[in-house]
């Protein structure tokens, strides 16, 4: 199995999808409680549900599931919120705080080191080398990190998770006109609610890229999954829900994409 795919485009946007990926290797599979083996984690549909939306964004796609290793962890463990409950760069637990190995089939240091090596790294030199691609073509890269997951997880937050969840590290990943557009979208959707850095200000992925004095913006998106699918097994794709929120998702994507092609996001073009 590859770790992990790229779709090329011509454009300014890249899209990640680290959680996207259900694959989980034979040996590590069978070292995996039956919690585990449902894969309850998983950013299900993600790929369809951005598929098309942007014809010459690229898309960069991890294949490994996030029991195998979590590609928007720091890889060094270091946690993204202090003092709040979450999951690990390999968790041990699924996000209700069950646990998803087999006793005593926890993995050693070693073997996360392993795992960093062989999954973590290659999905991130991958995406790294498009936005260097993009940024050296437009002179502006935004990565739109795709997320989505269940509305209602107590363990993790309280009540029922908005269905847009804006991330931009409080306005540090990214120019204001970024953050203003897709939360302006997202704000306005009529029948659908929103929050901006709230519950997730965007994972380790759009804080290490985002990096606006380089030309480099990172924005994440967490969607609540009830939007779009069944939030439980066997994790149904509804087309009905799909088409009311793609639309929006759109609208974001191509008010980015004109952003970074109209100048405005260069030093030269906000100064203006």
């Amino acid at each position: 199995m590859q770790v992990f795919d790229v779709l090329r485009g011509d454009g300014p946007i890249v899209l990640g999808q680290p959680h996207g990926g259900t694959y989980v290797p034979d040996g590590i599979a069978a070292r995996v409680n039956e919690n585990g083996r449902g894969l309850a984690d998983t950013d299900w549909h993600i790929n369809r549900l951005y598929q098309g939306l942007l014809t010459d964004a690229t898309v960069v796609q991890s294949h490994i599931h996030r029991y195998v290793i979590d590609a928007n962890r720091d890889p060094a463990g270091v946690s993204l919120y202090p003092g709040q409950k979450t999951t690990t760069l390999v968790p041990l637990t699924d996000f209700d705080g069950r646990a998803i190995w087999a006793e005593g089939q926890e993995p050693s240091e070693d073997e996360i080191e392993d795992r960093r090596v062989k999954y973590h790294a290659p999905y991130h030199a991958a995406l790294e080398q498009e936005l260097e691609r993009v940024l050296g073509k437009h002179g502006v890269a935004i990565l739109f990190d795709c997320h989505s997951i269940r509305s209602l997880i107590p363990f993790l937050f309280k009540g029922e998770l908005p269905i847009f969840n804006t991330g931009t590290n409080i306005g540090a990943t990214c120019h204001p006109a970024i953050e203003q557009a897709v939360d302006g979208v997202a704000s306005e959707a009529d029948g659908f609610s929103s929050v901006l850095n709230g519950r997730f200000k965007g994972g380790w992925t759009t804080r290490h890229y985002g990096r606006p004095a380089e030309g480099l913006h990172a924005i994440q998106m967490e969607i609540a999954q009830r939007a779009y699918m069944d939030e439980t097994p066997p994790w149904n794709w509804r087309e009905d829900r799909a088409a009311a929120l793609r639309p929006h998702l759109q609208t974001m994507l191509d008010r980015l994409r004109d952003l970074a092609l109209s100048g405005a996001l260069t030093e030269k073009g906000a100064s203006q």
